[in-house]
């Protein structure tokens, strides 16, 4: 193997490779149902479609204001009163490249070299490399199979003086977690009283099962004013191409994250942006339709995944569902998923990836099951071969 090149920046060295690349090419390479990336194999909302094609006729597709379109500003705003009943300044909001662009500047704006960031693992690997880009050093909260709790006492060790910010994830990827109330009292309590920034990512917000609902960690005492909120229309619209996320916060903090942003992809989306004040004034049926359809898909590939012999934990959120292969002869879920598409025609994520203490997650996999009936009927009986 040729030595790295010395030219090349040490701190993003360890973040080259992207497990869902791995895995989508080989589910390209063997024919198999790509179970592996989260992204639903059908288009969203046809009026949304049809308020992009619209918007493209009219003629909105040169630069929009870097920080959105006043109408997808006020949009956002509006559906955090709707659904939180949380007061939303339109001019506190900012759009962004997606929700990976906005925890990016957010990132990148608010950590300085050597400041600690603290996560919860599993978590996702965009994560690790936004705060690797910030000189950040990680801090990770294990949450621990089946429930995917935490304890308290770890997030309080995990804090120090060197703290800065609590990135959080609610609902969760990959476990599919939904935080309670009583645990985002921890948080918050922490942050207050270590007068720490949080940013919290919420694609998942609408997505949510079995009573659950979704909480936005802003909405607790003391942390409107210390909290980035990001969200976007990819997961709840099934629009992933498209690429339109948000943020909002205080003012002096999203002022801070849009000078970064700004000096990222400037801006982009004009008819996409467009069409998304569409899709968050959509009626509750929309959002209704949304959950029970997925809450309908979980069940069906839990059930697929425990006939196939597979240990799966609950998820109360999301659209993935996470599982332990040691029920099924495999100490590491990296070697299922690497072998799982040539055995049975399906591909899965191993979760060890996104571990910090790797032993934590080494036998977990994820399953996304954003995808049609139909494919996941398929899925399911392939898997059904497992352990015959």
């Amino acid at each position: 193997m040729a030595p790295p090149n010395p030219h090349l920046v040490a701190r993003m060295q360890g973040h080259r490779l992207s497990i869902f690349a791995e895995m989508s090419t080989l589910a390209v390479q063997t024919g198999a149902i790509n179970l592996g990336q989260g992204f639903p194999d059908t288009d969203g909302p046809t009026e949304v479609l049809d308020a992009a094609v619209a918007a493209i006729r009219a003629g909105h597709n040169q630069y929009p204001p870097d920080r959105g379109i006043p109408e997808l500003r006020q949009a956002v705003s509006d559906h955090q009163a709707r659904f939180y009943g949380q007061e939303v300044d339109p001019g506190d909001v900012m759009v962004s490249t997606g929700a990976s662009e906005a925890i990016g500047a957010a990132i990148l704006a608010l950590v300085s070299e050597g400041d600690e960031v603290v996560v919860f693992e599993p978590y996702f690997d965009l994560y690790a490399a936004v705060i690797a880009l910030a000189g950040g050093v990680r801090r990770a909260v294990t949450l621990r199979a089946p429930d995917y709790s935490f304890d308290e006492a770890d997030l309080a060790a995990a804090i120090c003086p060197g703290t800065r910010l609590i990135l959080l994830n609610s609902p969760h990827n990959p476990t599919g977690k939904v935080f309670s109330p009583e645990e985002l009292g921890v948080i918050a309590r922490l942050a207050v009283e270590h007068d720490l920034l949080v940013v919290t990512d919420e694609v998942y917000e609408h997505m949510t099962y079995d009573g659950t609902r979704h909480v936005p960690l802003a909405t607790l005492p003391g942390m409107a004013e210390r909290t980035v909120t990001i969200s976007s229309g990819g997961k709840s619209y099934g629009l992933t191409g498209w690429k339109v996320g948000w943020a909002h916060g205080p003012t002096d903090l999203i002022d801070a994250v849009h000078t970064v942003k700004q000096h990222l992809s400037f801006t982009s989306g004009a008819p996409f942006q467009r069409a998304m004040v569409t899709a968050l004034n959509l009626g509750d049926d929309y959002f209704d339709g949304l959950a029970a359809d997925l809450c309908a898909k979980r069940d069906l590939v839990s059930a697929g995944l425990t006939a196939a012999g597979l240990d799966v934990y609950g998820a109360s959120g999301t659209y993935y569902l996470t599982a332990d292969v040691r029920s099924v002869g495999y100490d590491d879920g990296m070697d299922f998923c690497r072998e799982l598409p040539g055995r049975c025609g399906v591909v899965a994520v191993p979760n060890r990836v996104f571990y910090d203490h790797a032993e934590e997650g080494r036998s977990i996999v994820r399953f996304a099951y954003c995808k049609r009936f139909e494919v996941l009927h398929e899925a399911m009986d392939r898997l059904a071969g497992l352990t015959a």
